[in-house]
Parts: structure tokens; sequence; C-alpha cells
């Protein structure tokens, strides 16, 4: 029995009583049916609502699930389309082309670890902290932007490089 049809059958049992509603007792009870009828067709209200919320979940759920498919097979072995064991999806990562690092806001640095001879890019924000640890030998690399001028970034002989 859902909650409205409760709510029905205890009014009609509260009309049946003949309740007076001149006397406490009685104005207290006519009272608290209709507060309770009021609560009742709120709480229906919510559960549509959190119905039609949960079902909206699930197609976005099935819609995230989708591109989440599509996303990670372009990332898949071209030569297996990613079913075999022998491949290393993380090989994939480590081509630059992947990425797109023509983005306009940020300006790219190239720098040369001396130790290794690994070429490093850089953001402005990474050459601000001041220094950064080689990813291929761990070297710590410091180098200090307030000192760096315009012709540092075009001498390609300099650590730093405007790419």
């Amino acid at each position: 029995m859902k909650l409205t049809e409760k709510m029905s059958y205890l009014q009609g049992l509260i009309d049946g009583l003949e309740i007076d509603a001149s006397t406490k007792e009685g104005k207290a009870l006519i009272q608290m049916s209709e507060v309770m009828s009021e609560l009742v067709l709120y709480v229906e209200d919510l559960q549509s609502q959190v119905d039609e919320l949960t079902e909206l979940c699930d197609i976005l759920d099935e819609d995230l699930g989708a591109v989440e498919d599509d996303f990670y097979e372009d990332l898949d072995c071209d030569e297996c389309d990613g079913d075999c064991d022998t491949c290393d999806e993380d090989d994939d990562w480590d081509d630059e082309d992947d990425f797109d690092f023509d983005d306009e806001d940020d300006e790219l640095y190239e720098i040369t670890c001396p130790t290794c001879g690994d070429t490093i890019l850089l953001d402005e924000g990474m050459i601000e902290e001041g220094s950064i640890n080689c990813p291929n030998c761990d070297e710590l690399l410091e180098f200090d932007s307030d000192d760096l001028t315009f012709e540092d970034f075009e001498d390609k002989d300099e650590e730093p490089e405007k790419k």
C-alpha cells in the first residue's frame, strides 16, 4: 500500500469517528490529519523528483561510459588494437606528438639536462618554481627566472629556449 493510500485510509477513519471540531482534542486531531496529508503530498513529490534524477544519472553514466570507451580506444596499440599482452600502453604516452603543446596561453621552453642530455619542456610556472628534477636522471636542475632576459631565450647555447 502506497503512502497516499494509507493516508486516505487514515483520513476515512478520522472522518468516520465524527470528531467534534469544537473541542480542543478535535481541533488537534483534525489539524494533525491535515498536516499529515500535506506531508504525504510533499514526500510523493520528492520521491518523483528522486526517481527522475536517478534516471538522469543513469543516462549520464551510460553516456560517460561511451565517451570513456571512445577515448581509451584511441589510446590502444595501433598494431593489435590493444588486445595483446605484449603491448605496453604506457609507451603511447611517451610520444610528444600525442599531446597538443601549442596552447596559446602557456609558452613552453626547452632545456637540456647537462648530465644526461635529455631535452625537457617547461612552462613559465615550472620556471618560476626555480628548480625541477630531471625526469630521466633525477639531477636537480636549478634556474633563476629573475635573471633571465629575452636574449637568453633566443640563444640556443643557453639553458632555456623559447619554443
